[in-house]
């Protein structure tokens, strides 16, 4: 047993990773500026210390066997700047930490991809579980399936963990998902984002390409079919490739989808033949893909070594097989993970939708989605620009043409406007005045108090049934609480 320390423990991925050092029988301790519920009751529970602030000689009276650091921390930091001086301390980062004391030996699902990946990182393990396996995961957000964002679980059976192509710590710029080991690598989709990190286009994929590069070639990669992006990373030829998609090109195809506001129904063939049809409470054609890519995952990763091979796969999914069939109808029992498409109000005259997104693509789909499930509503858009790189006028365009798929748009206060010159944020004047020429009405405000009055004002001057979507990887200012406060 080891004693380790865990710098910035209140952030989601270092404290799930604390509780999954601390249920392998580790002592652990942390510290971080502030952990406040739900992860500071979770952390006490589990019998983990938390240290408010940073101390340098605390750190070293508590002298642990290691020290993870998140990657929130960067030169200056009191306790780094120690550690680097010292050298008293072995330190590591939290993907290296997980790499060495929770995947090794394990064979691991790797949940990669721009967008998507805390929803099919939850749908993997919850498919895997409704087998009655007991799979390990690692999951970003906070799933209402699974009903914990992290489990150990048994090593015999498999781990699965989202993979996020943003970089390790200040001392290693290397992707997280590098670290893995990836048994089956899923590649949900991939464009250009990150923006304080990568250059351009090319530079996420050469990161995509150095991931797929370790899958062994008794692993799988699972890879979007229809994305242009993915396809330029050419063949793969060390290992197993499967395309997800609704193009004709792919093995797994999603088709006859149908959505409303019960949710969807749709089918999946492997190659013509009939896999399985699905029904469940979750809409989208993006959350189809998440699906389909969650059950060509999970199946994979149950494979006998009799049956691994893309001969075996789909005897196991379209015959009789003795292999064990992941069975599909587990979906309908989904219920999503925390801020997904997440509904706060939901009368004949009102809903309130909450949403994580925070790239044009996101939005874009979400937005056609909506207007698709709720045809008779006004579409009311709040988008809080705080993202690194949704805050800046980098994909100004993209942002631009998927909100003027809403019928009224409200753009918060730019995140941290004061450390960019003017012309590097986001436009909000200029995306306001585009919207005129798409008969889509905008409003700012300089505060997010005043856009919440200007959005209470607007959602309610109508007859017809309106609906409002927050769209923000933050709190914006706590108005969504204060919006759905107001309902009641």
């Amino acid at each position: 047993m080891m004693k380790i320390y865990f710098m910035g423990i209140g952030g989601s991925a270092m404290g799930n990773a604390a509780l999954l050092a601390r249920a392998a029988g580790h002592d652990v301790i942390g510290s971080d500026a502030g952990v406040y519920p739900p992860m500071s009751t979770v952390l006490a529970e589990a019998g983990i210390s938390v240290h408010e602030g940073y101390d340098a000689e605390r750190l070293a009276q508590l002298a642990p066997d290691l020290v993870v650091i998140g990657n929130a921390m960067s030169r200056g930091h009191v306790e780094v700047e120690w550690l680097l001086e010292t050298r008293a301390l072995e330190f590591t980062s939290l993907p290296a930490f997980l790499s060495g004391f929770v995947l090794k030996g394990r064979r691991n699902v790797v949940i990669a991809g721009t967008h998507g990946k805390t929803t099919t990182t939850a749908l993997t393990a919850h498919l895997l579980r409704s087998q009655g396996r007991d799979p390990g995961y690692l999951i970003g957000g906070v799933p209402l399936d699974p009903p914990t964002g992290n489990h150990l679980g048994t090593t015999t059976d498999p781990f699965v963990i989202e993979g996020d192509e943003y970089d390790s710590a200040f001392f290693d710029k290397r992707s997280k998902f590098i670290h893995y080991a990836p048994h089956v690598a899923v590649l949900n989709n991939l464009e250009f984002d990150h923006a304080d990190i990568f250059r351009d286009l090319a530079d996420v994929q050469r990161t995509f390409r150095h991931f797929t590069r370790i899958v062994p070639r008794n692993g799988w990669i699972v890879m979007n079919g229809d994305d242009a992006n993915l396809a330029a990373l050419g063949e793969m030829p060390w290992t197993r490739v499967i395309r997800v998609g609704t193009g004709e090109n792919n093995n797994v195809r999603i088709t006859n989808f149908e959505e409303s506001t019960q949710g969807a129904r749709f089918e999946l063939t492997w190659k013509g033949e009939h896999w399985a049809q699905v029904v469940w409470p979750h809409a989208g054609i993006y959350n189809a893909r998440n699906a389909a890519m969650a059950a060509t995952a999970a199946q994979l990763s149950l494979l006998p070594d009799s049956e691994n091979s893309e001969e075996g796969f789909a005897r196991v999914i379209t015959t009789e097989s003795d292999a064990a069939k992941v069975d599909l109808s587990a979906f309908a029992k989904f219920r999503g993970v925390k801020r997904r498409q997440e509904v706060h109000v939901a009368t004949p005259k009102l809903t309130v939708i909450e949403d994580f997104a925070h790239h044009p693509t996101a939005l874009r789909e979400i937005l056609r989605s909506l207007r698709a499930q709720y045809p008779q509503h006004r579409i009311h858009a709040a988008f809080e620009p705080r993202s690194n790189t949704s805050r800046t006028s980098i994909m100004q365009d993209g942002f631009m043409n998927a909100l003027a798929l809403a019928d009224e748009v409200y753009i918060g206060a730019i995140s941290r406007a004061d450390t960019m010159e003017p012309n590097e944020r986001f436009d909000i004047e200029g995306t306001i005045e585009f919207l005129k020429t798409k008969d889509v009405q905008g409003h700012t405000a300089p505060t997010h108090d005043a856009l919440l009055a200007t959005l209470r004002e607007q959602s309610v001057a109508s007859e017809e049934p309106q609906l409002v979507v927050f769209f923000t990887n933050g709190s914006f200012g706590g108005i969504i609480a204060d919006y759905v406060a107001g309902c009641g």
